[in-house]
């Protein structure tokens, strides 16, 4: 049984692959949107040059592709102003007592490998939500070649590939008063025109020292 069966059969239960559900080596949590949005938030943010209620932006659940399983997070937004992120957050439930590191996964698809970048993959992990553009990493950031940081996460390039393709980053935890942290992926606007994006097979496991 792999581990979006593993998910599956929590969601059906109504409950949370969260640390401990899942025992031995499996990730601390996991989520491949087979359930929905079963507790992710989106949103959006632009700059100040342009009201956001003018941002055009969609976050839903879709079945149109997924890296496993049936489903996945479907993230669309216009390039018009060559400015503004898109996102979805949720909190989730980890043990930082004797975490070091933690490193998240998720798989984003792309319509095809290209020479120009139109969007940046993001994610973040941190013990606060992320309200504007600015919380997410900067472009070309990945937390993984740094230490302890406030917050984990990345900002790397999509179109790297034809369909498919794993981001990862590391975070090494600074000190931490609390075990709920907050998960977010979205795509950040880099060129003109509309993009879509696929987003499966959330991860995030903990590391001790």
């Amino acid at each position: 049984m792999d581990r979006r069966d593993l998910l599956c059969r929590g969601a059906a239960a109504g409950t949370l692959a969260l640390a401990g559900c899942l025992g031995g080596d499996d990730p601390a949590f996991t989520d491949g949107f087979e359930s929905g949005l079963d507790g992710w938030e989106p949103a959006a943010a632009i700059g100040p040059e342009v009201d956001l209620a003018d941002f055009d932006w969609e976050v839903a659940v879709s079945d149109a592709q997924a890296a496993s399983g049936d489903r996945s997070l479907r993230i669309w937004n216009e390039g018009d102003y060559d400015d503004g992120v898109t996102w979805a957050t949720r909190p989730v439930s980890i043990s930082t007592d004797g975490t070091s590191r933690i490193n998240v996964t998720a798989q984003f698809w792309s319509e095809s490998e290209s020479f120009n970048t139109l969007r940046d993959a993001v994610m973040r992990l941190g013990p606060e939500r992320p309200a504007a553009e600015a919380d997410f990493p900067d472009p070309g950031l990945n937390t993984s070649a740094l230490r302890e940081t406030p917050y984990g996460g990345l900002r790397e390039p999509l179109w790297l590939a034809d369909g498919w393709r794993e981001y990862t980053f590391e975070w090494t935890l600074p000190a931490l008063s609390t075990d709920q942290l907050y998960l977010s992926v979205g795509t950040s606007v880099i060129w003109e025109g509309d993009a879509e994006h696929y987003v499966d097979e959330v991860a995030v496991e903990t590391h001790s020292s």
